[in-house]
């Protein structure tokens, strides 16, 4: 016999022992994150982007609209800042600026005041909370010049010498 107990020369049973893997406290509990509050459902937003900080009420529509006029560069022609946007870019914001009356969406002065082109632009864009129904159809804006489409929302283009011209001609007129 040897120190293990077994006779020498006789075969022995291999033992098979389960390797230890990485030991566990089982007398902790797991660890828990700490769950954030749930926001208020009373709790207002931002009728443009969502966000719930910094708010205020648009003068116009009495929205609520992040109170973010303040980031805003002057002349950079930066599009983020919610409340400029509602009151430079919508028919509800150009409606209340020029003190008209009544709705902004039956209002015959803000029709008149702007292109069809612009008054559709600023009657279903995404600075609106509540988009114009049924927007006026109207022909593309050419330029004078060269004849190529301008949008009025978006490119550069000049009033000038009785007619539209877009950035490249302008300084040819």
């Amino acid at each position: 016999m040897n120190r293990t107990g077994n006779r020498t020369g006789a075969k022995t049973e291999a033992k098979t022992e389960a390797k230890p893997g990485p030991k566990r406290d089982t007398t902790r509990e797991p660890t828990r994150t700490k769950a954030k509050p749930a926001a208020s459902k009373d709790k207002p937003r931002c009728g443009l982007c969502g966000k719930r900080k910094k708010l205020t009420r648009t003068e116009c529509c009495g929205q609520w609209i992040c109170d973010d006029e303040d980031s805003y560069v002057l002349f950079s022609y930066a599009h983020n800042s919610c409340a400029r946007n509602h009151r430079r870019y919508t028919l509800c914001g150009m409606h209340f600026v020029e003190e008209h009356r009544g709705s902004w969406q039956d209002c015959k002065k803000c029709r008149r005041l702007i292109e069809p082109e612009l008054y559709a632009y600023f009657g279903t864009n995404d600075y609106n909370f509540e988009k114009l129904a049924n927007p006026p159809a109207y022909e593309p804006t050419h330029c004078t010049g060269c004849n190529k489409v301008i949008k009025l929302a978006s490119d550069s283009y000049t009033l000038a010498k009785g007619g539209t011209y877009c950035i490249s001609c302008y300084s040819l007129a």
